[in-house]
């Protein structure tokens, strides 16, 4: 059996068999083994030559298995915090209870961490989303931050196709409706896909379906409307207020979101710039699981492969960045 010793410890295993064994008197074999007497007596009492263990045989607590049991039961039942609880118990159960005391109650009966006892709220889980081919493209608007070299905040617009993940960026200084236009230009230009359908929400800058009157429909007059239906695009909108609808291009906003908390702008020139290098790289370096580990590009052009007919040109990778920069 291994045994550590304490580092001052007088005795050994053998020396204290030897005690218990010894016919000497107690002071003589202390005075030989240099050890005091209390010591002696303590192996000599003893029918084992390894330590005991340091845990009190009994826990100095104020509170009786009783009164233990009710701070328990109310704290698993009511969920009260500690010195809720303690005023409780200090009323009806003991007086004299310490804040300390009640905590070690608790922690020894494995109810000092109230959030463990709360019922886990089930994640929410992602629900697939449906399957398409190249050419359904989600649209948004992100707010950015104003740098100090700006008068007013300016708004990026994302474009990711559903099939390839592949996205298209521009920094607009409004979110109007010709800004969206804009935008959607530079994308069927820029796009190696053919976009059949594009699925927005229900901002002005897209739609005036929330302000066409009680049939809450689009009139199709809309600039957007007009520009999508020039290019012969299915314009879709998500349901009101069902961000959700559109959660794919929420999603990589919230990775735009990580890049803009984790970065310090010189300048909006500074921003503008890292967002092209992020989006460039998102493309075609970064492999994404819903792809099975390709990047954005490389699932392109397996698409490219199997149907060139989505496409109105072939992908290429671009060493440079100049396909990809900030249209303002």
């Amino acid at each position: 059996m291994e045994m550590r010793l304490h580092r001052r410890a007088r005795t050994t295993p053998a020396v204290r068999a030897e005690i218990a064994a010894s016919k000497e008197p107690v002071r003589a074999l202390a005075r030989r083994l240099g050890i005091s007497e209390m010591t002696v007596r303590k192996w000599k009492s003893r029918d084992s030559v390894w330590d005991r263990s340091h845990t009190p045989h009994r826990l100095q607590t104020t509170l009786s298995a009783a009164q233990e049991a009710i701070a328990v039961e109310l704290r698993k039942t009511l969920w009260i915090p500690l010195d809720d609880l303690l005023v409780v118990l200090r009323e009806f159960v003991h007086p004299e209870l310490s804040r300390s005391a009640l905590d070690r109650c608790l922690r020894r009966h494995g109810v000092g961490n109230l959030q463990d006892l709360k019922p886990k709220a089930p994640n929410p889980s992602h629900k697939p989303f449906k399957a398409y081919e190249p050419g359904f493209v989600h649209i948004d608007v992100k707010y950015l931050p104003q740098m100090a070299d700006e008068s007013s905040r300016r708004y990026l617009f994302v474009a990711i196709d559903r099939a390839t993940r592949w996205v298209f960026v521009a920094i607009k200084k409004d979110k109007t409706a010709r800004s969206a236009a804009a935008f959607l230009k530079a994308l069927h230009k820029a796009c190696p896909i053919k976009i059949q359908k594009i699925l927005t929400d229900n901002g002005k800058e897209f739609t005036d379906r929330l302000f066409s009157g009680e049939g809450r429909k689009a009139t199709g007059n809309h600039l957007f409307d007009q520009l999508c239906d020039a290019l012969g695009i299915e314009h879709r909108l998500t349901r009101p207020r069902h961000p959700q609808t559109n959660g794919m291009v929420e999603r990589f906003n919230g990775r735009i979101a990580d890049v803009l908390t984790t970065h310090h702008f010189q300048d909006s020139e500074d921003l503008a710039d890292t967002l092209t290098r992020y989006v460039h790289l998102y493309n075609h370096q970064f492999p994404q699981s819903a792809l099975g580990g390709k990047t954005p590009l490389q699932a392109m052009k397996n698409w490219y492969a199997k149907k060139p007919d989505l496409f109105v040109k072939r992908p290429y990778d671009h060493a440079g960045l100049d396909n990809y920069r900030m249209i303002l």
